[in-house]
């Protein structure tokens, strides 16, 4: 933990790659533990596990899980992901239900826009959410519609989508769900988070370093993608109250686990 207290996040997203042999159960086991003396709610975004390896974690002080199905188009899937875990869509896929099986407490999706035509995408992952709020509806939900940005691997957008239409599916995803959490990551510009916090939106990031190890080794680290908003987390606290919204740095306590 690199000075945990200096922070005001109480909630903790903890990110791996998809290798099990790098960063398996065992390994996500351990790093919930330490960090569960610091945070009230921590979430994970790993590979696909188990049922049996969800329920493990959660009895370890895991709240909740984050996935991306990146996109539902069956036939073209393989083409982003043509080897290794990732490539099994139906195992992807179905990870949610086990999510909702082990007893989750929340659920994050998301499709990677730029991928696929994003209204057929987008259409998938709502019926998906309608799908899990009927079987697991003691679980809280929240979606993400990321963007592509330019990456280290100078792979580009097949689709591009505008501010315009990232707002009218954010309305759209509110109106279809009016408990669902919307969340916004720091690839979106200060100005358009700062509009979309009135308007649908109810949790964003900040801070954030995209790179490996980016909080120690900063500079020198490999980005994952480019960040567009770079303001601190205070200022982005001050951004929202000056629109005259209380900034809620903790939804959950571990007295509730």
């Amino acid at each position: 933990m690199v000075a945990p207290s200096v922070s005001l996040f109480e909630n903790l997203l903890l990110v791996t790659g998809e290798n099990p042999r790098a960063a398996g159960v065992d390994y996500i086991e351990q790093t919930l533990k330490v960090c569960r003396p610091y945070f009230n709610n921590l979430t994970i975004e790993v590979m696909p596990l188990a049922s049996e390896d969800y329920y493990r974690l959660t009895q370890s002080g895991l709240n909740g899980v984050v996935c991306f199905q990146e996109t539902y188009n069956r036939a073209n899937y393989n083409i982003y992901h043509p080897a290794g875990m990732k490539s099994k869509f139906e195992w992807r896929v179905n990870g949610f239900d086990r999510m909702g099986q082990a007893g989750v407490h929340k659920i994050g999706m998301g499709v990677l826009i730029g991928l696929e035509e994003w209204r057929t995408d987008v259409t998938m992952m709502a019926l998906h959410l309608q799908y899990l709020r009927r079987h697991y509806w003691k679980t809280r939900y929240s979606v993400n519609f990321p963007r592509m940005r330019p990456s280290e691997g100078h792979f580009q957008p097949n689709v591009v989508m505008s501010d315009r239409e990232l707002a009218q599916l954010t309305f759209a995803f509110r109106i279809f769900d009016h408990d669902v959490d919307i969340s916004f990551s720091t690839r979106e510009s200060a100005s358009f988070r700062n509009h979309m916090a009135t308007l649908g939106v109810t949790s964003m990031s900040a801070g954030s370093k995209t790179d490996p190890g980016g909080y120690v080794t900063y500079p020198q680290s490999l980005e994952q993608f480019a960040v567009s908003d770079e303001r601190t987390p205070a200022e982005v606290e001050a951004d929202i109250r000056r629109a005259g919204y209380e900034v809620v740095w903790k939804d959950w306590d571990k007295i509730f686990d």
